[in-house]
């Protein structure tokens, strides 16, 4: 199989599996229908998530956000984006990350979509409680980033995960996560990094 990367421009080939180049150019230029750009900052590669506090680790579960969950997920509660507008939309996949023992709070939540060949990345936020000097767990980013690896195993699109970036945050999505730069903005984790990610959270 062979995969296609854009540098300044120009096609370059390379040997890779699953991203062939009947997919490789819908990925490239997918930004072009993507409303908003992945910006948040993975503050720490942790097993689970820590307490800032103490550093102890709490087992955690990313289920499917229902709709009872709408009403405590609203700008009025400090929540940044319209949870209750990318739940209603059909081609998304919204989940929440809860500690096991404690599953009434939301952590934070991602939304992705099923694409040909990769999953895309849309939107993830930390709750508020989790954002800012006086957050209380580390780790809620790359957890959700980790679930949508896992995600893109079990399609069979070997981990691939694809997103739009914050302009600001490329080189930190590549220091951080791996992530490589395939042109303009967008971005792509491919199976080794999305490996090592499903790996720290999802070993068990």
């Amino acid at each position: 199989m062979q995969r296609y990367t854009v540098q300044a421009g120009i096609w370059v080939q390379v040997i890779k599996k699953k991203i062939t180049k009947r997919y490789f150019p819908y990925l490239c230029t997918m930004n072009k229908t993507v409303t908003s750009c992945l910006d948040v900052e993975i503050d720490r590669l942790t097993h689970s998530i820590e307490s800032v506090i103490t550093g102890e680790s709490f087992p955690t579960e990313v289920i499917p956000l229902v709709k009872t969950d709408l009403p405590q997920i609203t700008k009025k509660n400090g929540w940044k984006f319209n949870w209750k507008s990318e739940f209603g939309l059909s081609n998304r996949e919204v989940f929440k990350l809860i500690i096991v023992e404690n599953s009434d709070v939301i952590q934070g939540i991602i939304s992705f979509s099923v694409e040909m060949g990769f999953i895309e990345m849309h939107l993830i936020e930390t709750a508020p409680h989790n954002f800012g000097k006086n957050k209380m767990y580390y780790g809620v980013p790359s957890n959700l980033t980790a679930f949508a690896c896992k995600r893109s195993f079990e399609h069979g699109f070997d981990g691939y995960v694809a997103f739009t970036a914050k302009t600001a945050l490329i080189e930190h999505y590549k220091n951080i996560l791996g992530a490589v730069l395939i042109g303009g903005q967008r971005m792509m984790l491919e199976t080794p990094q999305a490996r090592n990610l499903v790996n720290m959270y999802f070993n068990n």
